[in-house]
């Protein structure tokens, strides 16, 4: 279950609220992010050598779709953005279809677009479709099964099968998710979840060209978006104190820069968003601690002990130099993936505790690296780093850890049952 919501923040200021937020609620369970930690990281060998190469191109969106508008396109990757979820069902996930979570839910809201027509009366990605969609439907088009064995209760060795399991939630988050969403669209007026956030946006473009200021398309959207949809309300209330991480509602803004910012002229309008906070889900925490930068040994009793050794100096000599040479793979082992290991099991007040760290490391990060002294890193060919943008550290992150080998073996914390990463 999700944690008590607090109120909205105040028009105007969301993306303050994150920051402040997360930062107070880092430094009240005392997680540690020391300077010589993020200094260490920007110029080791394991950053340096794979920044340029993942951090633009590692995103996801790229879409082998055939799209009649842009409209449709933009409704897809709304989609895409509010059911991005299942982080916590990776294994059971890679179990059953041999894919991730990301991975997973991509397929599915492709299934979703190539089993509909646009403007017909089964248009799933329609918000009349989103509101009606099945468990059903939903279990067809993500190909996996909802039903788990038990024992019988009378009979020994008979097993009976019935539905349930970790699979099962997940089908009925997204069902939720979906329902709620085109409930809300239907009661608004909209077709699609496409058309409003395209008005939100316009409503962004014009905040920036009345203010002059290139930073408050954005915030208008987030708040836009946050205020009409459940699905992106990531927040909630740790230990009395308001915590707002706005994920999935960041991740979409972000991604139509990524997805129209190349088109010239673009009918959709693109926000600014080299500002925004990362999009924090289990995997930016995660790596975060295994790489020396959130320091969990001083750390409130609950998370003290969720990462043994990680952040070790043992551990980062390995992980920050650069990636060692995966051995030539067995050609009669290359489709038999092990399944990865899934990490510690953690209640959404300490998920939110990490995620809001995450966020603030990326901001102390980058902050850090804007302060580096000039000289000294072109010396050493590393004078890029001073530029290095929020969004593309948080697709560095998220993509190094299945860039290498040794990385794809950390762990990564798991929280179930959740609406939003």
């Amino acid at each position: 279950m999700e944690s008590p919501l607090p109120p909205l923040p105040a028009s105007g200021t969301y993306m303050r609220s994150i920051r402040d937020s997360c930062r107070l609620l880092r430094e009240s369970h005392n997680i540690h992010i020391a300077p010589s930690s993020i200094q260490r990281l920007l110029l080791s060998e394991a950053f340096s050598s794979t920044y340029h190469r993942i951090s633009k191109t590692s995103h996801g969106l790229a879409f082998p779709l055939k799209f009649p508008s842009a409209l449709a396109e933009l409704n897809l990757l709304s989609i895409l953005s509010l059911l991005n979820i299942a982080s916590g069902y990776r294994v059971p996930l890679h179990q059953q279809t041999g894919r991730g979570a990301w991975d997973s839910i991509r397929a599915f809201v492709f299934g979703l677009y190539l089993s509909s027509s646009i403007g017909a009366d089964d248009d799933l990605l329609s918000a009349k479709g989103m509101r009606s969609i099945s468990e059903t439907k939903i279990v067809e088009l993500m190909g996996v099964s909802v039903h788990v064995e038990r024992p019988h209760e009378s009979i020994p060795g008979v097993t009976v099968g019935e539905v349930g399991g970790p699979i099962h939630e997940l089908v009925q988050l997204l069902k939720t998710l979906m329902n709620e969403t085109g409930n809300v669209l239907v009661n608004g007026g909209y077709t699609d979840l496409g058309s409003f956030v395209l008005e939100a946006l316009k409503e962004g473009e014009k905040a920036t060209r009345q203010s002059g200021d290139k930073t408050a398309a954005a915030e208008v959207v987030l708040e836009r978006l946050v205020r009409a949809i459940p699905g992106f309300r990531d927040m909630a209330i740790v230990n009395e104190q308001p915590v707002y991480c706005f994920k999935k509602a960041l991740f979409l803004i972000h991604g139509v820069s990524i997805r129209f910012g190349s088109s010239s002229p673009s009918s959709v309008p693109i926000p600014e968003t080299s500002h925004l906070p990362v999009f924090t889900d289990n995997v930016l925490p995660s790596i975060l601690v295994h790489l020396g930068v959130l320091d969990l040994t001083q750390a409130t009793q609950s998370l003290i002990s969720l990462f043994p050794g990680a952040g070790s100096e043992e551990c980062l000599m390995s992980l920050l130099a650069t990636a060692p040479s995966d051995p030539p793979e067995d050609a009669t082992k290359m489709n038999e993936k092990p399944l990865p290991k899934e990490g510690p099991i953690l209640t959404t007040e300490q998920s939110y505790i990490l995620r809001a760290a995450a966020i603030d490391a990326c901001e102390l990060i980058v902050e850090y690296s804007r302060s580096m002294d000039t000289s000294e890193l072109q010396q050493l060919r590393l004078e890029w780093v001073k530029d290095i943008t929020l969004p593309d550290l948080d697709m560095w992150l998220w993509a190094v850890a299945k860039d290498r080998k040794d990385y794809r073996e950390l762990e990564r914390f798991v929280l179930r049952n959740t609406l939003f990463f």
